[in-house]
């Protein structure tokens, strides 16, 4: 099934920030539901290969409800999250007061363009998006952009629906994101079409092979891409050239 909020044209940001506000109070359950609970696990080993230093300064963009930042926080770097959809940054507050004493490094969110990032060239060590680049007008803008803001020596890091290689897992993850995540939407979080709205984008984002093409073509260095539950989902690490 098609999603509504899927557009590829001028109304592409307009629909996504619809989306993210019809479900923004269900999104960290709906994640659990149709992961299983293994993004918790893949968000975890994006922080592992961040290398968090104490002090270090960390983006996350596309934060969303604030789980790679707080993680981030947790290992002892000084966080800023980034999103453009209000009602998802609301539920990161939520979660940041929460968590109370488990932050070790400071967290800010601020609402901002993932495509026009409000920071400074070269203020980042670390810099990180997780589910939220195949949702941008312009991918590649998004990681121009997160290349742009990492310092010399900083690391990057994608997390994202992928394609598996292997056609029929493919064709049986594909029909999964079809059929079984919009009846969780729709029973969980009140909007088939908002979880329809995966695979249609997922049918247009490049995924493993394009991502780290781009990587590359930035002049990005160590570029590495980790394909997790058989490339169901990808994790890309990269880091910018000293010189």
């Amino acid at each position: 099934m098609a999603s509504p909020f899927y557009d590829p044209g001028e109304q592409r940001a307009a629909k996504v920030n619809d989306l993210f506000a019809a479900i923004a109070r269900r999104y960290d359950l709906l994640n659990d539901l149709q992961s299983l609970g293994l993004h918790r696990f893949w968000k975890q080993r994006v922080v592992r290969l961040a290398q968090v230093t104490p002090g270090a300064r960390a983006l996350d963009v596309c934060c969303g409800t604030g789980d790679i930042a707080l993680r981030l926080a947790r290992a002892g770097a000084a966080v800023v999250g980034l999103d453009f959809s209000d009602a998802m940054l609301a539920v990161a507050g939520k979660r940041q007061k929460a968590e109370g004493g488990r932050q070790v490094g400071e967290v800010s969110f601020v609402h901002g363009d993932a495509q026009k990032l409000p920071f400074h060239e070269a203020e980042f060590d670390i810099v990180t998006v997780g589910y939220g680049l195949r949702n941008l007008a312009s991918w590649e803008t998004g990681l121009r952009e997160m290349a742009r803001v990492a310092k010399p020596g900083g690391r990057l890091l994608v997390l994202d629906f992928g394609k598996p290689a292997n056609p029929v897992w493919r064709a049986l993850y594909f029909g999964y994101l079809r059929l079984a995540v919009p009846v969780l939407g729709r029973v969980f979080a009140g909007s088939a079409d908002a979880y329809a709205y995966i695979l249609e984008s997922l049918r247009h984002y490049p995924a493993q092979l394009g991502v780290a093409a781009k990587l590359r073509e930035l002049n990005l260095v160590e570029v590495q891409t980790l394909n997790l539950l058989g490339g169901a989902m990808s994790l890309h690490r990269a880091v910018k050239r000293k010189s």
